[in-house]
């Protein structure tokens, strides 16, 4: 059994990924890029590290560095320095987890098919987790009501549209075509699997669409197409979602949680699943406040 560099091992990786995904689904496309990114981003630390000491610097390319040399003092050392350069903690864990995910349990056989020793990641506990989804305030959501009721019918609306009344994802969005809004028993409903979902639950999403929003939807189409997007329209959203107040990371997915905490609120968990497509711990999680009812006095016995 050989070392590997880490240059060869994610060049296996990356095979192994494709083959896999062939067979199973998983990894996704998105999980191999974050992979990268994660060991490049690793590999330059090292070389800062190099240049300070008075060593030259060595690409990815050429060799460097070995496997080995992933020990569990060099991450902490690592993390340490991520952290003292402003990286925010869960940015700075997402950043050791894509790393870490060169040595996942699927991919070992693979690198044993050629003759690699690959040593065990260093274990850092969970996953970290965004904080838990708070509420925006009546002036917040006032705002939010206030400039979508004013918005003109053009490709902006309908991506709020898509994000704010139906809980849809950037992605999901993008792969919307007509074949998506179906037609039973004289309504119009939304009919997709969100792709983040489409291999663990594979959960599909079908919603009624309101009658008015179905009208102003058809005067985006040019015959059976949907208005066409592109990813600029995402920054405009989340730039005016800033505007408003919303300083998260993703301005614009405020809007897809401010629709599954509302349905959460006015009629419970399962449709509140059922407009997500996620389960019910995520939803109360990510997506909805159950810390802050909104029912007025109520005594239990009452109900029954």
């Amino acid at each position: 059994m050989t070392t590997p560099t880490m240059d060869k091992m994610l060049k296996a990786y990356v095979d192994a990924a494709a083959i896999e995904r062939m067979k199973c689904g998983r990894p996704e496309k998105g999980t191999v890029k974050n992979t990268k990114q994660g060991v490049k981003r690793f590999v330059r630390w090292m070389n800062e590290r190099r240049l300070k000491n008075g060593y030259d610097y060595k690409d990815l390319e050429d060799g460097f560095p070995l496997v080995s040399v992933v020990k569990p003092a060099l991450i902490h050392k690592y993390l340490a320095d991520l952290l003292k350069g402003g990286t925010r903690p869960i940015t700075a864990m997402t950043y050791i987890y894509q790393l870490r995910q060169l040595f996942s349990r699927w991919v070992r056989p693979y690198y044993e098919d050629h003759g690699w020793k690959v040593p065990m990641f260093p274990s850092f506990g969970k996953k970290p987790m965004a904080p838990r989804y708070s509420r925006p305030s009546r002036e917040m959501l006032a705002k939010v009501k206030d400039w979508y009721r004013s918005m003109p019918i053009d490709q902006l609306w309908f991506v709020t549209t898509m994000m704010l009344e139906f809980a849809m994802r950037n992605g999901d969005i993008m792969r919307l075509s007509r074949r998506n809004f179906v037609e039973r028993e004289g309504r119009i409903y939304l009919n997709y699997t969100p792709n983040k979902t489409v291999h663990s639950s594979a959960r599909t999403v079908k919603w009624p669409v309101h009658p008015e929003i179905w009208n102003k939807i058809q005067t985006l189409m040019e015959g059976d197409q949907l208005p066409t997007l592109d990813d600029d329209i995402f920054i405009r959203l989340n730039q005016k979602m800033r505007d408003m107040g919303f300083n998260g990371p993703k301005g614009a997915y405020e809007l897809r949680k401010i629709c599954v905490d509302h349905v959460y609120q006015k009629f419970g968990a399962e449709m509140a699943v059922s407009i997500s497509g996620d389960d019910i711990k995520t939803i109360t999680y990510y997506y909805a406040d159950p810390a802050q009812p909104n029912i007025g006095d109520i005594r239990v016995t009452d109900l029954i």
